[in-house]
């Protein structure tokens, strides 16, 4: 790699191209803008238009209609004349699939056409055929020559235009050559580009959408490199994970997909795509762009990167810090291994989850059935429980009562630790805790002779520096000279973390020092949120934990926030299965729905997800058709796609096994499917 133009270990946002979308522009200098799609069929004009009026009112300010066929293009003229009628001037987006006579209307009624080059002008799909270098350019020259027309109308009518590639439905050309990756979402999306280039057009932006958060992390990232390397323009971008589900984990997969870019300075615009009510999409976006907007209002322009000119102006020097780890691939940090009595911490083990005790030891009766009740004593089956709890300690009296706790507590007195912020207590806890955290304290003095007569042969020893005030770097510096230390003083049962509110920031400096000084201790990754609202505890949370584990970064998950106790513990394991780390549940790919879905999609998502929550591991695509089915669902084991009205098809894989089932039926059509594949175990009473 060249240049890795994003920022890594701050905030400052890629300057773009700015592009019209009517009344709104996107790029350059203005906000991050949230955007919405309407879940109604386009011919309904009432119902679209009363969806439109709710998303405007939500505060929504982009619209996305869906527009599978010429007929559903003429009828955007009518829902948007009503629109501005009612003083509503929120900007139009007609979603196009498949049809260029619907996209070539469209372009007639609405600010902006987003198209997918997986699907515009590609006929065939998921047929495994090889392309030879002549059928690749002849298949090329056929798209080109479909796509021409569409873009003369654009330039004709002032209208934008996406560029919009999904994952895994990508075009047969494209997956022979590059397969279902994210090189071939990137090459998709550039051949458009270039071709509106050649045209001079540019009025157009980028999204790289995916279920899986990773791809769609990398995916963003390798067109970034690649686009910005090539392109007369640095294109605005259009952030987005397809297919997040709803409730908790869909907020938590967008929030990462999308949080983990937007630290980057990565996005213009951003769709949380819910299988709920498009309203409740919106402020979960707000929640989502709110830190970033805020930080530009304060900074102006110069909160912005001018990473095109910057790239065109390098000649031999690099301008951009290469980051720790791989930014378009995935590969998890090496570490030496820490056995613990609760199991092992870093190598190929999988990610632990800590939480935090409230209660302390001069509470006895209640911090031990706080204890039993995190580590789930009395539910010794359950997936979903702290894995390690950390007690707060402060004085020597503290070590008596809570020895006489862990004590009535007993073998699972091996699952508990402490935290501690004065380094000469750490002697007398190690003999009784399980782990012990020294809490740093910026500018606090380390006293080396406590130091140097640590050892490691009970507790676990965990280095923790409490970030406040001082730069990003500085936790990095710090806790660099104390794994030399106790690294030279033959310990290995040690980990390192940061308290921090810039966690991706601060952990990326200390594994880059980590990383040059040759050290390979393992991290626990923690963030503790304050008293925060809920959705804010949710995103900060995913952004914040969840980025680090996409990029293979932590051994532990240490989380401490105002939540309820059993909330707290299955936002951590949310984080870790969508960064898709450890799966602990199954795992249900649900597209948010549109106009050209024909069935209840949110209350048919319900029934699928009480039925098999308990199926671990297992990936369920629920979508409301094909468009969305075996292309968007790239990774599902299974699948259940509508196919018109009250038809439903099922899938194993991108394989269509069942046809139009009646929609009445499908759902135990589909547990027979799991069951006929050896995939089904019955739920735990």
């Amino acid at each position: 790699m060249q240049h890795f133009p994003i920022a890594v270990y701050h905030y400052s946002r890629r300057l773009t191209h700015e592009v019209g979308f009517g009344p709104l522009s996107l790029g350059g200098y203005q906000p991050i803008r949230v955007e919405s799609m309407t879940t109604t069929h386009t011919m309904d004009t009432t119902a679209s238009v009363e969806q439109c009026r709710r998303l405007y009112e939500a505060g929504c300010e982009i619209i996305r209609l869906t527009v599978p066929t010429e007929k559903d293009a003429s009828n955007l003229e009518i829902i948007r004349d009503q629109l501005r009628r009612d003083g509503i001037t929120t900007p139009l987006v007609a979603d196009i699939h498949f049809s260029r006579k619907a996209a070539l209307k469209a372009v007639e009624f609405v600010e902006n056409v987003r198209i997918n080059p997986g699907n515009f002008a590609n006929t065939k799909k998921f047929s495994n055929e090889e392309y030879s270098d002549e059928a690749f350019r002849a298949e090329y020259e056929n798209v080109r020559n479909e796509f021409l027309p569409l873009i003369a109308k654009a330039k004709e009518f002032g209208v934008s235009m996406r560029i919009g590639t999904n994952h895994g439905s990508l075009s047969d050309r494209i997956v022979s050559r590059y397969g279902n990756t994210p090189d071939g979402m990137v090459e998709a999306a550039l051949e458009f580009a270039r071709i509106c280039e050649d045209e001079g057009y540019y009025d157009i932006l980028f999204s790289m959408k995916s279920s899986n958060v990773r791809v769609m992390i990398q995916a963003y990232r390798l067109l970034v490199m690649k686009a910005d390397a090539e392109l007369r323009h640095a294109y605005p971008l259009h952030l987005g994970v397809t297919e997040a589900g709803d409730g908790d984990e869909g907020r938590v997969k967008s929030a990462m997909g999308i949080g983990a870019l937007l630290e980057e300075g990565l996005g213009d615009t951003i769709r949380v795509s819910l299988t709920e009510d498009p309203v409740n999409e919106v402020p979960v976006g707000f929640a989502l762009v709110k830190k970033y907007n805020d930080y530009q209002k304060v900074m102006g322009d110069k909160g912005h990167m001018p990473v095109k000119q910057l790239i065109e102006s390098q000649v031999t020097k690099p301008v951009f810090d290469m980051p720790p780890f791989d930014p378009v691939g995935y590969s998890r940090r090496k570490t030496t291994v820490i056995e613990t009595g609760a199991g092992g911490i870093g190598g190929e083990y999988l990610p632990m989850v800590e939480t935090t005790a409230t209660q302390v030891p001069s509470n006895p009766d209640l911090l031990l059935a706080e204890l039993r009740s995190r580590l789930a004593v009395e539910r010794p089956d359950s997936v979903f429980r702290s894995e390690f709890v950390t007690v707060p300690v402060s004085s020597l009296e503290d070590a008596a009562r809570l020895d006489a706790v862990l004590c009535r507590l007993g073998a699972y007195r091996e699952r508990v630790g402490v935290s501690l912020k004065d380094i000469a207590l750490a002697p007398v806890f190690m003999s009784i805790a399980a782990k012990v955290r020294l809490g740093i304290v910026e500018g606090q003095m380390i006293d080396k002779d406590v130091l140097d007569g640590l050892d490691d042969g009970s507790a676990v020893l965990e280095f923790c520096f409490i970030h406040e005030n001082s730069s990003t770097s500085a936790s990095a510096d710090v806790l660099k000279r104390i794994a030399l230390r106790v690294d030279a003083m033959g310990l290995r049962r040690v980990l390192f973390s940061i308290d921090s509110a810039d966690a991706v920031y601060a952990y990326r400096y200390l594994v880059r020092s980590f990383s040059q000084a040759g050290i390979d201790y393992p991290l626990a990754v923690r963030y503790s949120k304050g008293k925060k609202d809920r959705l804010e505890a949710l995103i900060d949370s995913a952004i914040q934990i969840g980025t680090l584990f996409c990029d293979g970064i932590g051994d532990m998950l240490a989380l401490e926030s105002e939540l309820p106790e059993d909330e707290e513990v299955r936002l951590a394991f949310n984080i870790l299965q969508a960064a898709r780390v450890r799966m602990s549940k199954t795992e249900f790919i649900s597209c948010p729905g549109c106009g050209r879905t024909y069935f209840d999609l949110e209350k048919t998502a319900g029934i699928i997800k009480t039925r098999m929550s308990h199926l671990k591991g297992l990936k369920i695509g629920i979508m409301g058709c094909i468009v969305n089915g075996p292309g968007e669902m790239a990774d599902a084991d299974f699948g259940y796609v509508g196919s018109g009205k009250n038809g439903v098809s099922l899938y194993v894989g991108k394989e269509c096994v069942t046809s139009n089932i009646p929609e009445e039926d499908a759902v135990e059509k589909l547990v027979e499917l799991i069951k006929s594949h050896g995939r089904w175990v019955d739920p735990v009473e």
